[in-house]
């Protein structure tokens, strides 16, 4: 995974410390004086700094004293003396004080850390200028306002970018599509963040997969964070394309998931760039963010692939379901049915042909008759079940009409069918499957109104519009619980409804009570 970043330098204000309504703080009388005090000051300045090192020593580690030592009085007299103006200074304080952040020095210890250096600085004032010491304690007071003012900026600017930095993880984890697509918004947030010219991310397997890629040797150069330039780089930056890019410095920071190295980013800086103490924090919880991130979106594009994987192979199964309806329709037809239409023949040939003294055996052949007549009827009734010809012959509104006939046959509540759109019959038909799943919708239905509902009316309505076609089957029977019907282990109707709309990315909408009826309203998609 790559990213880089397109930031441009951020600029300081010309006009150094200014407060919340964009007002200078420093007036024309203390930029002069400022300017009279760093004549006196800024020789003894490089002294001052020593003993303040000295003072520093044991509580600071260097590079933390080099950014203290950045903002204090002497270095402002040192900026000050050649004439130059104070917003340089400031610009000073604000870089030292965004590394004072980063160095995870607390406010408090800055402050009193100012407070020493000044009492070093009193007995220099006093000695140089014992008459003046009154008027520039003032210069001092106004002069360390505004250092703490732009300090307290740079600490706000530092947390406010950890802050966006956190959002814009989250927010991509929202936004993101795919997994891809997340670890390619993640690393391109990282690279702005820590303003790195290019950046790779760089999943590991959790388990060592003997590939070289990720052999030992590999996950041993990887492992710890590392900071890398000229010839230390060598072979450990990882990706081949990141590393001829030539930069002067680079981090590899590795990302561990219960034990096990999970991911490494590497950046790439124009300059040498050292990461401070702040800034590998926010990378370890960056991480930490975007690791949970990436599990989270690899067991919800598994669940999604499993979910297409069931999908498919439901639709398979209809399909396979409804491939043997039409082969047993057609051996019923062609086999059962031929050779119960024979026996009812010869049946009726030795019936007519018997002596009419054999009155017994005549009419217990005209009962086998009935009897095999009846299954004859029962077997096309099964046949037009499993495959109705009328379907794929006439069209959907038709196949309906008998499905309400034989209804009626068998069920004393009373039925009405009101069919409307050209698409549900005639040449302009819809597709095949759709048709087949909205007869089967429509006889699951009134199978379960014939079993459960003790309905005396039922009413089915279908139409089509250009790109839905709307189905509702209403009842006046008992009613029932959808809610204590869906937990139900053994219930089929429902599901099987459910399963075949969900094939097709439809719609089924369940309103029913105990006593009040039922009514199961389904949108099917078009599909042509």
């Amino acid at each position: 995974m790559e990213g880089r970043s397109n930031l441009k330098p951020v600029q300081a204000s010309p006009s150094g410390p200014v407060l919340a309504d964009g007002a200078d703080v420093l007036g024309d009388q203390l930029r002069t004086r400022l300017s009279d005090l760093s004549l006196f000051v800024s020789p003894h300045a490089i002294l001052l700094e020593r003993r303040f090192n000295r003072l520093l020593a044991g509580r600071f580690d260097p590079s933390q004293r080099k950014a203290l030592c950045e903002i204090t009085p002497g270095a402002a007299m040192m900026r000050l003396a050649p004439g130059r103006d104070p917003a340089d200074f400031f610009e000073q304080v604000a870089y030292s004080g965004r590394r004072l952040a980063k160095l995870n020095i607390p406010p408090g210890e800055i402050v009193k850390a100012l407070r020493e250096y000044d009492t070093l600085l009193d007995p220099v004032l006093k000695e140089l200028l014992p008459e003046r010491h009154r008027e520039f304690q003032w210069v001092r007071d106004q002069l360390q306002f505004c250092v703490l003012l732009t300090l307290n900026n740079a600490f706000y600017q530092v947390r406010e970018e950890e802050s966006r930095a956190f959002f814009e993880l989250f927010r991509a984890e929202l936004e993101a599509s795919n997994l891809d697509d997340m670890l390619d918004r993640l690393l391109k947030i990282l690279v702005r963040t820590f303003r790195a010219s290019a950046g790779r991310l760089i999943l590991v397997p959790t388990e060592p997969d003997g590939t070289p890629e990720f052999g030992k040797e590999w996950r041993k150069k990887a492992s710890r964070p590392l900071f890398l330039e000229g010839d230390g780089r060598g072979n450990r930056v990882l990706d081949a394309e990141l590393a001829r890019e030539g930069f002067a410095s680079y981090w590899s920071i590795p990302h561990f998931a219960n034990g096990h190295l999970a991911a490494v980013v590497q950046f790439g800086f124009p300059t040498r760039y050292r990461w401070l103490p702040r800034e590998l924090q926010l990378l370890d919880a960056a991480g930490e963010r975007f690791l949970l991130a990436t599990e989270k979106t690899q067991l919800i594009e598994d669940l999604k692939a499993r979910e297409t994987q069931v999908r498919k192979l439901s639709e398979h199964l209809l399909r396979v379901e409804e491939e043997e309806r039409r082969r047993i329709s057609r051996e019923l037809h062609d086999e059962a049915g031929q050779a119960m239409l024979c026996i009812r023949l010869q049946l009726e040939m030795i019936e007519k042909t018997l002596p009419g003294e054999l009155k017994k055996v005549r009419e217990s052949l005209a009962a086998t008759r009935e009897v095999t007549e009846g299954v004859i009827v029962e077997i096309r009734r099964i046949i037009s079940d499993l495959s109705p010809a009328v379907l794929e012959q006439l069209g959907l509104a038709s196949a309906l009409k008998q499905l309400a006939r034989r209804f009626r046959a068998y069920s004393p509540a009373k039925i009405r069918l009101h069919v409307t759109g050209g698409m549900l019959s005639g040449a302009a038909r819809l597709s095949r499957e759709t048709e087949i799943v909205t007869y089967r919708l429509v006889q699951e239905c009134l199978n379960n109104v014939a079993k459960h509902s003790s309905a005396s009316t039922v009413n089915i309505r279908l139409r089509s519009t250009d790109s839905l076609v709307v189905l509702s089957v209403e009842d006046d029977g008992v009613g029932f619980d959808p809610g204590v019907a869906a937990k139900k282990l053994n219930s089929f109707g429902l599901a099987g409804i459910r399963e075949r709309v969900g094939l097709l990315g439809g719609r089924l909408i369940v309103t029913s009570r105990p006593g009040k009826g039922t009514n199961i309203s389904i949108e099917l998609p078009i599909s042509r």
